[in-house]
């Protein structure tokens, strides 16, 4: 299988500000993990929250300040991110960029928990 980024549509992430998703490679077309690319623009942010999975994540564009548990980190493009299944964390843009990542999850139910 071979797709291209752009033939995907974004969709808006109801719990972020300024924040989308396309979903490259679902859990029906692959059997372990799927892969998504998330957008944040700038000023944009995700809440507080925790998912029943974990998250492996490549970082395409941008910066942002990520909180992981109780520790706060800058991340930026090249950069490899690993959240364990319900660990809180958030997301925060910085600078004039839009912070762009590949996220990929278990093929298991992700429960999504607001903090």
């Amino acid at each position: 299988m071979v797709k291209n980024v752009n033939k995907f549509e974004k969709e808006n992430v109801s719990a972020g500000t300024k924040t989308y998703k396309q979903v490259l490679i679902s859990s029906e077309e692959a059997p372990n993990f799927a892969m998504r690319k998330f957008s944040i623009e700038p000023g944009g942010s995700m809440p507080l929250h925790k998912n029943s999975v974990e998250h492996e994540q490549y970082v395409l564009n941008g910066s942002a300040e990520v909180q992981i548990g109780d520790e706060q980190f800058i991340v930026k493009k090249d950069d490899v991110v690993f959240i364990p299944a319900e660990v809180q964390h958030n997301y925060k843009t910085l600078g004039e960029e839009p912070f762009e990542f590949l996220c990929m999850v278990p093929n298991k139910e992700d429960k999504i928990t607001l903090l």
